[in-house]
């Protein structure tokens, strides 16, 4: 009876304890649904915030442009009025360079790019030589040299920096995610390297007539099995993946987590790519920063598409730069001396 009781006793405790532990599993398991929860809410949250950030560039783009067509309106209303006024050659000349650098000017203040000023003072340049008057030499020498200065100005690419994003963009669905099994390396062309030689030896006719039966039987076991050990070992390798992880969290996105993690990565990009059209590169630096972040943080480094992604995004931020484009002070103020003195 004394061993019936203590055998009762110690399957209660047992029991109990499994009850423990299921108890904790539940609670865990809870817990982590929970959290995946918040997350995708958190996820659908900043795509709708993209969203509207995408809604407040597609405004500000046709902001810009209703300006430019504005700007264009006023030049032509500029040139006509020029026309109708009479006036000597010189001076028309004259007038007409200093309205063109002026509309060049608001151009590129618009736009961003030096090309309109560079236009212009090519042009300004060129009616100046067919011209072919003394007094208006300084005029020239103040444009070579203002078209130096403007050349040499730093502007970001626009174009080229879309064309890198949209690349990002559409190499986003290929990277592969930490959270991911999938093979790394071929390890069977390494192997199979280092067995050929030995299965060629193991296979090859014994040239020697000196060895003996034995002799030739065991280095034949010895060939065989180093054969089938270094394809053992290959094996093993091929199964087993050793990962150096900074964040855990890289390691508990689920696959429907990873769609809705490459689909925002995808939304900020598009919403950096709009920012930079719009010349917003503050706004564009912040979400490729970002999209830099979260790809290193759950798509797996090692992988050469990775290394590309981020290598594109951080030339993408550095060339993003505000910069202003060069006035050409010179030759305003050469043009206003020549107006004065005629």
């Amino acid at each position: 009876m004394l061993l019936v009781a203590l055998v009762a006793v110690v399957a209660l405790a047992f029991a109990w304890r499994a009850d423990q532990r299921v108890r904790s599993t539940e609670r865990e398991l809870v817990q982590r649904q929970q959290e995946s929860a918040d997350r995708v809410a958190e996820a659908t949250l900043l795509a709708r915030q993209a969203q509207d950030s995408m809604r407040e560039a597609t405004a500000k783009v046709a902001l810009l442009e209703a300006r430019l067509n504005e700007v264009a309106v006023q030049r032509d209303q500029l040139e006509d009025l020029m026309q109708s006024v009479a006036r000597s050659r010189d001076e028309n000349l004259v007038a007409d360079i200093d309205s063109a650098m002026r509309a060049a000017m608001q151009q590129a203040s618009l736009t961003g790019s030096a090309e309109p000023l560079v236009a212009a003072l090519k042009q300004s340049d060129d009616r100046l030589a067919r011209a072919n008057q003394v007094r208006l030499e300084p005029v020239r020498r103040a444009i070579a040299r203002d078209l130096v200065r403007v050349k040499a100005a730093s502007v970001a690419d626009v174009a080229s920096l879309s064309i890198k994003v949209d690349e990002v963009v559409r190499m986003i669905d290929e990277l592969p995610l930490l959270a991911a099994a999938e093979p790394r390396r071929d390890f069977s062309a390494a192997a199979n390297k280092r067995i050929a030689p030995v299965a060629a030896a193991a296979s090859a006719p014994a040239t020697s007539r000196t060895d003996g039966v034995d002799e030739w039987i065991a280095r034949g076991w010895d060939r065989a099995g180093r054969f089938f050990a270094d394809n053992v070992w290959s094996e093993v390798r091929s199964l087993v993946r050793i990962t150096r992880i900074e964040q855990p969290e890289a390691m508990l996105v689920a696959p429907d987590q990873a769609f809705f993690l490459r689909e925002n990565l995808k939304l900020r990009l598009l919403n950096a790519r709009l920012a930079l059209l719009a010349r917003q590169f503050g706004a564009a630096q912040s979400d490729l920063q970002w999209a830099e972040g979260a790809i290193g943080r759950y798509f797996d480094r090692s992988s050469k598409r990775t290394q590309i992604a981020i290598d594109q995004l951080r030339q993408v931020v550095q060339q993003s730069h505000q910069a202003g484009v060069a006035r050409p002070d010179d030759t305003l103020a050469a043009l206003a001396a020549a107006s004065a003195a005629r």
